[in-house]
């Protein structure tokens, strides 16, 4: 350890001290510096040396990083936590009800049979889930499937007893996780934007998390809501516009055999030797 004034009474390091202490590579520390995620350290001669507050706020660093949080993120609450702007722990109070689950619904694992009990041994159907990514084959001692979603799976068999196939409903959850997502993003920022100005009362970190777990039951109920309102007003103007209209289909008639249905099945009948029609 490095000495300073001739005494050893503080921690005093090197950069390669430091780095050492931190289990870092010198490298990480300089990049660190040069992102000014460190205070600059004191000069003695040419060598830079630093103290015990440069190796907490690395290990500090390293927390919040395991955290998920980014750099740049990192850099920005330090220089708001150096000007009295921000506490630490209500930082990080934010962050951790950003980061929380807005669904209680977690992966789960099933075996060949349970999978097979699950879509009702239809043929076919398994295969499907794969390759549309609803489900997953682990390879193992004996095959099993991971289920993301569990959710998912079960909203995609029930369309498929009701007659939206899995390729027609999986497109259909992409269509809305695109746009959902662009939502998703707009909304965040139409929020943070607004904190302290309509959105989380003084907009301090206590507010904000405050404001965010309210939004999560109320803003499932809400893209319910609004999906609701916008599905309805699009069918019926489809409806008034004349564009749903039905595929050509067979009919079955009294004695349960199909026939050409529609106006094909009246010119055919009107065509046949001895009908009202054809004298």
């Amino acid at each position: 350890m490095a000495e300073r004034n001739g005494t050893t009474d503080d921690p005093v390091f090197t950069v390669d001290e430091l780095a050492a202490a931190a289990a870092l590579p010198v490298r990480t520390v300089r990049h660190y510096q040069s992102e000014k995620l460190l205070p600059a350290p004191e000069r003695q001669g040419r060598i830079a040396l630093y103290q015990a507050e440069h190796l907490e706020r690395l290990q500090l660093i390293a927390r919040l990083q395991d955290r998920g949080l980014k750099l740049s993120a990192i850099r920005d609450a330090f220089k708001r936590i150096e000007k009295g702007e921000l506490w630490l722990d209500d930082w990080l109070g934010v962050g951790d009800e950003l980061r929380a689950p807005w669904s209680e619904e977690r992966p789960i694992v099933l075996s060949e049979s349970e999978l097979a009990e699950r879509v009702e041994h239809r043929a076919g159907t398994v295969a499907a889930l794969t390759e549309a990514g609803v489900i997953r084959r682990q390879q193992g001692l004996s095959d099993t499937y991971l289920v993301p979603s569990p959710a998912a799976l079960d909203i995609t068999l029930e369309l498929d007893r009701a007659g939206v196939d899995i390729d027609t409903a999986t497109e259909a959850a992409g269509i809305m996780r695109k746009h959902l997502k662009r939502a998703s993003e707009e909304l965040l920022e139409h929020f943070m934007a607004r904190a302290g100005a309509g959105f989380a009362r003084r907009g301090t970190a206590g507010d904000i998390a405050e404001a965010l777990k309210a939004l999560r039951p109320l803003g499932a109920r809400a893209v319910q809501l609004v999906f609701t309102q916008e599905i309805e007003r699009s069918l019926r103007e489809a409806a008034e516009q004349g564009r749903i209209t039905p595929s050509p289909s067979l009919e079955n008639d009294a004695d349960g055999q199909d026939r050409p249905g529609g106006d094909d099945a009246a010119d055919a009948s009107a065509a046949q030797p001895g009908s009202s029609a054809a004298r």
